[in-house]
């Protein structure tokens, strides 16, 4: 079963939006991964998604309540087979800290490598929608992608 965590810079609010956005998917449709969450940076350690990234996910049927941030650790090299960054900055973070297996999730899609943006410098709630909305839309096209890989090395 391949192993997925996704990345941001304080795991309160993209990176955990990205993981329960996976984790619906991968109920829905049946597929063999596991999924986590965490930052490149360990302020937020132990601390619930933000509210606004919770609203969101639950007007979309989906709870990220019970998740809590944590720092990426020099471990996730090997506990992951793939980890997927929500923008360039955190990459090259995780680069710099030699990971590897790394992809950016604006490269799926259509969104043509576009950093998944901190809702944070939007104003108000709208900022939240519209990182939702990208974050869904680049992660069907990521799992949609997965899954033809899969099945042509079958």
């Amino acid at each position: 079963m391949k192993r997925i965590l996704f990345v941001c810079l304080g795991n309160i609010c993209r990176s955990p939006l990205a993981e329960g956005i996976a984790q619906h998917l991968i109920a829905t449709r049946h597929l063999p991964y596991q999924v986590d969450s965490a930052g490149t940076g360990s302020w937020h350690e132990g601390e619930a998604p933000c509210t606004n990234s919770q609203k969101v996910a639950r007007l979309h049927g989906i709870d990220i309540s019970h998740q809590r941030a944590r720092a990426v650790t020099p471990k996730d090299k090997e506990a992951f087979d793939m980890i997927v960054v929500m923008d360039r900055s955190n990459l090259k973070t995780l680069q710099d800290r030699g990971f590897e297996k790394l992809y950016l999730l604006g490269d799926f899609g259509e969104y043509g490598g576009a950093d998944v943006p901190d809702p944070y410098y939007f104003d108000g709630f709208e900022g939240f929608e519209k990182v939702f909305a990208m974050i869904e839309d680049a992660m069907k096209a990521f799992f949609d992608q997965l899954q033809k890989e899969e099945n042509y090395n079958k």
